[in-house]
């Protein structure tokens, strides 16, 4: 018996793949594999400022899980893989085609203390004119969560009404007065002290690190340190909500409850102020305000009930961050995920033998 069946001939007939196009199909492979593993599973970032020093420095590069709180799936789908949505002006990214907010389960929520990336809030605003995931990625730490009170009493962090300590290397401003001699440079540089500006005779305001405290304020000709604070009523109109009706600055702030998804508000003149900005751009309500009537989507409304769930993020390096303090809450659809693991930091302003912080390299993220 002639089994022919077993006799078929081998794929070897088959013409060759050329040299070019074995090359195009792992690099297609390649973008491919490395596209669903960037958007599902974990990005790297920079830190780009000094916001969240002494806990993050300029310079570090983290990996960021997107599984950590489940991956969001893009808002733009069509975009130009591994690049920011701006490269010299030019958009990188198509917004004809805009798909809703989804994202697939994940290993937990965003919890209080976590370090987390997500896109600016501050670019909802009209005039930018940029989808959600073509925002500005930012990185700070989560402080207070849905449904919570905040509020900062002389700067001190108060959640539900307890007090939060900061992280262990959180960095403030401190007024600091000499006895008019001259600090000597290289021990600023030292010991990491940033001079921010002189605020009168023989004084100055001055970041200096958790650690560096001790020894500078044992200088001789130090004659006092200060922690500045701005003091309560005094308001300040970049502080959100950019009303004078609540006078708050960067240290003295709320208390403010954070919306959460199924919590309903009245509508009043105070809640307007407080929470438009959630209800109309991040929640995408028409609202109007005629005499002391209130429309949403041009339906008289005396209450509103909240779609999503909104974070307060603030950076560790509290005097020197741009956070919610400035912009508000961050809304759910706006996270990115969480930071895990700094695979490496670069010190720019170091000398080119010392510019790798080699002591950082693989350190996890707490």
């Amino acid at each position: 018996m002639n089994w022919k069946f077993f006799n078929r001939k081998k794929s070897a007939d088959k013409p060759k793949k050329s040299k070019t196009r074995e090359w195009l199909d792992a690099i297609v492979f390649a973008v491919v594999a490395s596209t669903i593993i960037r958007g599902l599973f974990f990005s790297a970032y920079a830190i780009p400022s000094s916001s969240m020093e002494g806990t993050q420095l300029t310079g570090d590069y983290l990996f960021v899980s997107k599984i950590a709180y489940g991956p969001r799936m893009p808002f733009t789908p069509i975009a130009v893989p591994f690049l920011e949505s701006e490269v010299y002006g030019v958009k990188t990214y198509w917004s004809g085609i805009q798909l809703p907010y989804f994202r697939l389960p994940g290993f937990g929520h965003v919890t209080k203390n976590d370090i987390v990336v997500f896109n600016k809030p501050a670019e909802a605003d009209p005039i930018f004119n940029r989808p959600v995931d073509a925002r500005t990625n930012l990185i700070k730490r989560c402080v207070a969560t849905a449904g919570d009170e905040f509020a900062l009493v002389d700067t001190r962090l108060y959640v539900n009404g307890k007090l939060v300590l900061n992280a262990p290397k959180a960095q403030t401003t401190y007024i600091v007065t000499t006895d008019g001699a001259d600090i000597n440079p290289e021990l600023l540089n030292n010991l990491k002290i940033e001079i921010r500006q002189p605020v009168g005779q023989n004084a100055y305001e001055m970041i200096i690190p958790v650690d560096s405290y001790v020894a500078f304020k044992s200088i001789p000709n130090i004659k006092s340190i200060v922690p500045a604070v701005q003091k309560r009523g005094v308001y300040n109109p970049e502080i959100f909500p950019h009303n004078e009706k609540f006078k708050w600055n960067v240290d003295n702030f709320g208390p403010l409850r954070l919306p959460k998804a199924g919590m309903t508000i009245a509508l009043n003149d105070s809640t307007m102020i407080l929470y438009r900005r959630a209800i109309e751009l991040y929640e995408h309500n028409k609202v109007d305000v005629k005499g002391k009537d209130i429309f949403v989507n041009n339906k008289k409304a005396d209450s509103y009930t909240f779609k999503m769930n909104y974070y307060w993020m603030m950076g560790d390096n509290r005097h020197n961050s741009e956070d919610s303090r400035y912009w508000g809450y961050v809304p759910e659809d706006h996270i990115v995920g969480k930071a895990k693991i700094t695979w490496m930091s670069s010190d720019s302003t170091a000398s080119f033998f010392n510019r790798i912080r080699w002591n950082r390299i693989m350190k996890l993220i707490e």
